[in-house]
């Protein structure tokens, strides 16, 4: 009677296994197909194309400029602002001339004296043109409102490009207070219309201005652009509307592009070109050619050693491998990350990361089957021994990503951005496909040709 009882217990239990090794194939078959998937969604986008990669200034070509920025006038508490206006103010200027994804950032570098300097990096991919792309910076002018010094009489021609500070106070109002300019015309009635252009500020400047108009009255105050005083009215009354004309005999179509520039952006400190790097895009093209077939040499590389030293093991993890270099570029496009040559170099270097989490697990399990424990059993003891190696190792490298995008310059940002990514969504692939794909096997018997499947290197 008991052993009738054990015989259809075992016979329920039979029954209920199958179902779930049902499930088990169905999950690694599912992970399969999305993988395909993803796959054939990167090959799509790229044929069409409907979601290109987005490629840095090294690989697409261009022209990258290094400004130094004259904050010397500015107190150190208003740097910080003062640059980032000037960043926003130089992104909608080359934004204006249809430049494709310019990268405008600020920069402290040492300066030749050992002292700090506010630099300004721009990025303009596509214009090789070096001469075309410091015209785009160039043509953008430094607007300045100074009063004249109470004890100047005079003012000599040449006080503007000679010694400003000798006559003039410093800036009371610059470019970053400035929120609009207009071409209007002015004049009495018979009389030929002047060409002005009306300025509005934004609510600062507004505040700033009507102080200085109503503390001045009687006083000239000059303004600037590029340096060049172009206008000097005397302050009759106080303005508080924030509103001011610049005139200076201008024909209509001067102070049309006058507007026109300065609402594009009427620079807040001045700027004097340091730098200037030609990317052509034979030699970007070629950089990118490189580095794909760096990486499927290096990917093929991989695949044929896990497969030859691990067998099936390393056959399937080869498999995860396709999975995750297919969600990888998946992620390029969609987030979308701009692909340098360090950012290629960062996703190889995570290709090696996913592989080595798969070597932690296979070694485990070789260990685990070597104890006598049957395949299932070493399967599930390797991947458990394995995660708290793959776990601290992982979270150091991501770590270390995150240091390196927080502090580093746009070069090192895109290498750390691509690597974090790539550590994180490898150990995601190592931990759950590379499983998924083992555990549907349902390998359970101990023969020699299942030892020999499950063992690594050249010995059986």
């Amino acid at each position: 009677m008991k052993e009738g009882w054990r015989q259809a217990l075992v016979k329920r239990l039979e029954i209920r296994t199958i179902p779930r090794m049902v499930q088990k194939r169905l999950a690694a078959l599912a992970v399969l197909l999305i993988g395909l998937g993803i796959g054939y969604f990167v090959y799509a986008s790229q044929t069409k194309p409907i979601l290109p990669f987005k490629l840095g200034l090294d690989l697409s070509g261009g022209t990258q400029l290094v400004y130094r920025a004259d904050v010397s006038n500015i107190p150190g508490a208003d740097v910080a602002d003062s640059m980032a206006a000037l960043r926003d103010t130089i992104e909608r200027r080359v934004n204006m001339f249809g430049v494709s994804e310019p990268l405008v950032e600020t920069q402290t570098g040492g300066g030749v004296t050992g002292t700090s300097e506010q630099r300004l990096l721009v990025e303009l991919p596509g214009i090789t043109d070096t001469q075309k792309a410091i015209e785009l910076i160039g043509q953008t002018p430094v607007l300045e409102f100074r009063l004249v010094k109470a004890d100047v009489e005079s003012i000599p021609p040449d006080a503007a490009t000679s010694s400003i500070d000798q006559y003039f106070e410093p800036a009371a109002i610059t470019g970053k207070d400035l929120q609009s300019a207009q071409l209007q015309f002015q004049g009495q009635t018979g009389a030929l219309n002047q060409a002005v252009v009306v300025l509005k500020f934004n609510a600062e400047g507004t505040r700033i201005f009507a102080d200085v108009t109503k503390n001045n009255i009687g006083r000239p105050m000059a303004i600037f652009l590029d340096g060049v005083v172009i206008s000097a009215p005397i302050i009759q009354d106080s303005i508080p509307d924030g509103t001011a004309i610049v005139s200076g005999n201008f024909t209509p179509e001067a102070a049309k592009e006058l507007a026109r520039n300065l609402n594009y952006g009427a620079l807040p400190v001045s700027i004097e070109l340091m730098q200037t790097q030609t990317v052509s895009a034979t030699l970007g093209a070629e950089a990118v050619t490189q580095g794909i077939m760096a990486g499927l040499v290096g990917v093929i590389a991989v695949m044929i050693f896990m497969t030859l030293w691990y067998r099936l093991p390393g056959l399937l993890a080869s498999v995860a491998l396709l999975v995750y270099i297919a969600v990888m570029l998946a992620l390029f496009m969609l987030i979308p990350v701009t692909l340098t040559a360090a950012g290629i170099a960062a996703f190889i270097l995570s290709v090696g990361m996913a592989v080595d989490a798969n070597i932690l697990i296979f070694e485990r399990t070789r260990e685990e089957l070597q104890s006598g424990k049957t395949i299932e059993e070493a399967i599930a003891d390797g991947f458990g021994r394995a995660w708290p190696s793959i776990r601290d190792s992982n979270i150091s490298s991501i770590i270390t990503a995150v240091i390196l995008f927080w502090f580093g310059t746009s070069l090192i940002k895109g290498f750390a951005l691509v690597f974090g990514l790539g550590v994180i969504v490898s150990m995601l692939t190592a931990i759950t496909v590379s499983r998924t794909f083992l555990k549907s096997l349902g390998i359970r018997g101990k023969t020699g040709l299942t030892k020999f499947f499950f063992s690594s290197g050249f010995g059986r």
